[in-house]
């Protein structure tokens, strides 16, 4: 078969819970099985196509994951639909043109994100919140744009970090202590509060 130039992408939105938040959904995977949050054009490094965003001045937080990008606008644009049309033209020709949407090895030399990857050192405790984390409350969350990671585990309090939509989200919260927490403390008998942490 002959291979005649890059995919068409096409793009999609999706509101998401928070309204400052929307979500691009690509047919294509931009980084596969993770998720990366750029809360401002300072830490945009790792991510060309996070920088590019960034150069929208209603672009105020980028978070890229598996096959979409959450934007979150800054507090004076008025309206989606006004600036939906230019950024999924963005992306679309962004992604057809084949440029790389994450650089790993400058995503490996900042600070180690916190992580839901179960490790050697983490007790019994944390690996099974760890574990209720990754294989229920992700692919639930990343359907609203954002991720859910886990930051520490302490006396019975465990510490999570919101970010893409869930992110400063009025309904995040009640997700947090209605969901999350609510699970938690029926499967894992030792947790007794779920708490998020800002960035």
């Amino acid at each position: 078969m002959i291979k005649t130039g890059n995919p068409v992408i096409s793009i999609y939105t999706e509101m998401t819970p928070n309204p400052e938040t929307m979500k691009f959904v690509a047919n294509k995977l931009l980084y596969p099985g993770k998720s990366i949050d750029f809360p401002d054009e300072a830490s945009a490094k790792p991510s060309l196509l996070a920088q590019e965003l960034f150069t929208f001045p209603f672009v105020k937080s980028v978070f890229i994951a598996s096959n979409f990008v959450t934007l979150t606008k800054t507090g004076e644009t008025e309206d989606w639909q006004d600036i939906i049309p230019s950024i999924k033209q963005f992306l679309k020709e962004y992604l057809e043109e084949g440029k790389p949407v994450v650089n790993e090895e400058e995503v490996s030399s900042m600070k180690p994100e916190s992580s839901n990857t179960v490790t050697a050192d983490d007790d019994d405790v944390v690996k099974r919140i760890k574990e209720l984390l990754e294989n229920y409350v992700k692919p639930a969350v990343e359907m609203d744009g954002g991720a859910i990671q886990f930051k520490s585990y302490e006396d019975g309090r465990v510490n999570l970090m919101l970010q893409g939509s869930c992110s400063g989200c009025p309904s995040s919260m009640i997700t947090l202590k209605a969901g999350i927490e609510g699970m938690m403390k029926r499967m894992i008998p030792e947790v007794k509060e779920v708490v998020a942490e800002a960035e």
